[in-house]
């Protein structure tokens, strides 16, 4: 399937015209694969994680955000793909747009697949999402280490859903769930509220 085709979604549910997210032109891949989290006060607050696979962004709604505490299971509902642009986001989606609300980047980097079957050989990375388990490392400027994204529960009569939960034991001295609004931004400094009155100036 091509980018276009897997982003049909994504741009189906966008007025480009009158938000400034990405709309998708075919960023080029680097040599390793890309993560962002991004934290959306839209309707509801929460946090958006986001990792690269091929050409485009596989994204999860997490609602209380990713924590470096491995007794932490934190729900994450899958959303559409995103294109790779979407890793630099940050600003005010206007209100009545799809996820009308503001942005910023809390966290991003590049991540390790980490996915084997049973007898130690590695698996793609699409594959093992697509089986409903996944591991990964993640090298962000506030996440680190080994993380896994696990489906508890989908098919035709559930919503999709899964855990992202960070691997180890015992809690991780780190900077845990940041308290959103008072999180700042990993490429501006900006704290959703600066956003947002920096949105409004426009």
């Amino acid at each position: 399937m091509g980018e276009r085709d897997r982003l049909r979604e994504y741009r189906g549910k966008r007025d480009f015209g009158r938000t400034r997210e990405p709309e998708g032109r075919g960023a080029a891949a680097g040599a390793a694969p890309r993560f962002v989290v991004q934290i959306h006060d839209a309707r509801t607050m929460h946090f958006d994680f986001r990792l690269q696979v091929d050409d485009v962004l596989k994204s999860w709604s997490v609602p209380k955000g990713p924590s470096d505490d491995p007794s932490d299971k934190r729900l994450a509902m899958p959303t559409e793909d995103h294109p790779l642009e979407y890793e630099e986001f940050e600003g005010v989606i206007p209100k009545g747009e799809y996820g009308g609300g503001t942005v910023i980047v809390w966290d991003n980097g590049t991540y390790e697949p980490l996915s084997h079957d049973r007898e130690g050989r590695p698996v793609d990375f699409g594959e093992s999402l697509e089986r409903g388990h996944a591991t990964f490392r993640l090298r962000g400027s506030k996440l680190h280490g080994e993380f896994a994204l696990t489906r508890i529960r989908g098919g035709q009569d559930d919503r999709e859903a899964w855990l992202l939960v960070k691997a180890g034991k015992g809690r991780s001295a780190g900077h845990g769930t940041p308290d959103p609004y008072r999180a700042r931004s990993v490429r501006t400094g900006r704290t959703l509220a600066q956003v947002a009155a920096d949105g409004e100036e426009r």
